[in-house]
């Protein structure tokens, strides 16, 4: 993703790997209700709660992770509007079909528009990045990570050398085939002039022979150690206790935490299976982890029913609340290590922007094609929302919360000048004022859903 930037990267790596968590809940959730003309209500509530939390909850996290007086702010804010923008737009999109365009129903032409828009949103960010005319905003960016190279060290035999100013550049023209090229020469300071220094160029038979060489001799040597990691993987994950826990004095704290240990060993356990991010540069982990975290989703679905009946609480209700935290950890752990390790805080803010943007984009967008596409062929019928009143009035209250929220974002980047951190008071105090917009967002949908307003 280096040649096409970080905002790409954010959009079609970081915050689709997140939300995968939701998309397969989601996905899944459609799978198993596939025949009905009723869509399931668990994905479309676990998204629109997923996006809350990623909104309020994480921000609030984000805002005090740095240390204290420390400022992160977005340094890119071009790219931030237009992914701004998206993430409102797919809110008001998912309005606008559930209550203005077809009540209560959603079209194959309206779900696959919806799935459509996730890739216009990965062409208007790359546009704007790249400042393409006409398609991107005229608003200059300040220095980014990805911008700053180190300064080239020089290093010569002799302290007293220096490089001649008027050096210039050999280029070999296409029939010239030389194994010796001068690359520069050394000048002393009284102006005499050293033997040059060569490099020879291999021909391309032997790059084509060393090339082969080295990649057999970098898998050969890669193994033993890849193996290695992947077992040290297993010990890790029924290991007890940490070199750091070890130093606690606490003896309180170090049993809390054997026991909550002890809780995660059968999860640590599952996913020390994922191969070493070593092999195929992480895809091969990236793939598999994707497929351990779709069937967790559907055990998740099938818990969820359950404590819906046992309870008698609507499983929409659970699906906002519980479920939706649940699946966005993943979001706050990139957003909240982003915020941390990053010089800038546009990958921890883009990240929240665009998990909410795929959550409606491609985490309803592509259960609601799957059920439209099936229900048009087989019953000639378009897919009914029953719960559509209860999402339409928690899309309503969150869209009113997120603006308070952002315009709160933009107070502290005009007074503070930046989004993240500042002093340790203000920041607490925009943490609290997060959650209590979380806060609010959550009883209001609870009570609609239940029926109490």
């Amino acid at each position: 993703m280096k040649r096409c930037g970080i905002t790409p990267s954010d959009i079609a790596l970081l915050a689709f790997g997140t939300s995968f968590p939701q998309i397969s809940l989601a996905t899944i959730d459609a799978i198993r209700s596939i025949g009905n003309l009723y869509a399931g209500g668990l994905g479309p509530g676990t998204l629109v709660g997923s996006a809350a939390f990623d909104l309020f909850p994480i921000h609030a996290v984000c805002v005090v992770v740095p240390k204290a007086g420390e400022l992160k702010k977005i340094s890119d804010i071009g790219v931030w509007l237009v992914e701004l923008f998206w993430s409102f737009w797919a809110y008001v999109w998912l309005y606008i079909i559930l209550e203005v365009w077809t009540p209560n129903v959603i079209t194959f032409w309206e779900a696959l528009l919806t799935v459509l828009q996730y890739g216009l949103l990965l062409i208007h960010a790359y546009a704007q990045d790249k400042r393409w005319p006409y398609l991107s905003l005229p608003i200059a960016r300040t220095e980014r990570p990805e911008d700053w190279v180190p300064q080239e060290t020089t290093s010569c035999k002799d302290e007293n050398c220096d490089y001649d100013e008027c050096s210039e550049i050999l280029q070999l023209g296409e029939d010239e085939n030389r194994g010796v090229v001068d690359i520069f020469s050394i000048h002393s300071p009284n102006g005499a002039v050293t033997s040059p220094l060569y490099q020879k160029v291999p021909g391309s038979e032997d790059v084509a022979e060393i090339s082969k060489e080295s990649f057999r001799e970098e898998i050969n040597s890669e193994l033993p150690h890849v193996h290695a990691l992947w077992k040290q993987q297993f010990v890790d994950s029924i290991a007890l206790e940490s070199p750091e826990s070890r130093k606690m004095n606490n003896i309180y704290l170090r049993l809390a935490r054997i026991f909550w240990q002890s809780l995660l060993v059968p999860w640590r356990v599952l996913f020390a299976f994922v191969p070493p991010y070593h092999i195929a540069h992480g895809w091969i982990a990236f793939i598999c982890s994707l497929i351990f975290i779709s069937g967790i989703a559907y055990i998740v679905t099938k818990l969820t029913d359950i404590i819906s009946c046992v309870t008698g609480i609507n499983a929409y209700v659970i699906a906002f609340t519980a479920l939706a935290s649940g699946t966005s950890w993943p979001d706050l752990v990139a957003s909240k290590i982003a915020a941390e390790r990053q010089i800038t805080a546009d990958s921890a803010i883009a990240n929240i922007t665009c998990s909410n943007s795929v959550n409606i984009y491609v985490g309803i967008g592509i259960p609601w094609l799957i059920d439209t596409a099936y229900n048009f062929i087989v019953y000639k019928e378009p897919l009914r929302v029953q719960n559509a009143e209860g999402l339409s009035f928690s899309l309503l209250v969150f869209f009113c919360t997120s603006v308070g929220c952002i315009a709160v974002l933009v107070l502290r980047r005009l007074t503070l000048g930046a989004e993240l951190g500042g002093p340790k008071l203000w920041a607490w105090v925009t943490s609290v004022y997060f959650m209590l917009l979380w806060i609010i967002f959550v009883v209001l949908s609870s009570l609609k859903v239940s029926g109490i307003i």
